[in-house]
C-alpha cells in the first residue's frame, strides 16, 4: 500500500511539473494577427503565422533576411502591421519589393531591428533613466518616449512616430513589438 501511495505521489508530482511548465509557456504566448506566437519558436517561425504581418514577411523574404532573423540573436523587432504598409504612399511597397530595390528594402527593414532583447520593461526603464535612443542593425537611431504609463512611442530619424500596439511577443531569439507605422531611416 505504501509503495502504491509513493508511486501515485511521484506521478502526481510529475503531472504538476508538466502542467506548471506548460502553463508558463502558455502565459508567455501572445496572440498576434489571430495566431499564437510561441516563445520557443524564432522570429521568422512566428511571424509567418501572423495574418497582421503578411506584408512584412513578404518584404523580409524579398530582402533575403529570413536566415538572419532565424539566427541566434537576440533581436528586438519593431514589426509594422499590414495597415502600416498600406499607409505608405501609393506604389511604395511594390517598388521596394522589386529586385533592384533590395538594398533600400534591406535598409528600411533592418532599421526596425535592434540587437539585444528589449521588452517593455527594459525600454521604459531606459527612457525613465534618460537614455531614450537605440542603434538599429542598419546603423540608424530610434528614439523612444513614454506616452502615459503603459504606452511607448517610437520616433524615426525623420520625426515620424509609431505606437507600439502589441508588446513583448517573446521569441527564442528575441522579442517582437507590433507597431502601427513603418519607420524610415534617413536615406
Amino acid at each position: 500500500m505504501q509503495s502504491i501511495l509513493k508511486s501515485a505521489g511521484m506521478v502526481l508530482t510529475f503531472v504538476l511539473v508538466v502542467f506548471a511548465a506548460n502553463a508558463q509557456v502558455k502565459s508567455k504566448t501572445v496572440m498576434v494577427g489571430g495566431e499564437a506566437m510561441f516563445p520557443m519558436k524564432n522570429i521568422v517561425e512566428n511571424a509567418v503565422n501572423s495574418k497582421a504581418h503578411t506584408t512584412l514577411v513578404a518584404a523580409v523574404k524579398a530582402a533575403g533576411l529570413v536566415e538572419t532573423l532565424q539566427g541566434k540573436g537576440p533581436f528586438t523587432v519593431f514589426a509594422p502591421v499590414n495597415d502600416a504598409f498600406e499607409n505608405l504612399p501609393t506604389g511604395t511597397v511594390e517598388t521596394l519589393l522589386k529586385p533592384e530595390s533590395k538594398p533600400t528594402l534591406t535598409k528600411v527593414l533592418t532599421y526596425h531591428v535592434v540587437s539585444g532583447r528589449y521588452d517593455f520593461k527594459a525600454i521604459s526603464a531606459m527612457v525613465k533613466k534618460g537614455k531614450n535612443t537605440l542603434k538599429t542593425v542598419s546603423g540608424g537611431t530610434l528614439t523612444f518616449m513614454m506616452n502615459g504609463a503603459r504606452n511607448i512611442v517610437v520616433k524615426d530619424e525623420n520625426g515620424a512616430t509609431a505606437n507600439i500596439t502589441t508588446y513583448d511577443v517573446y521569441q527564442s531569439n528575441g522579442v517582437i513589438h507590433s507597431i502601427d507605422t513603418v519607420l524610415l531611416p534617413k536615406m
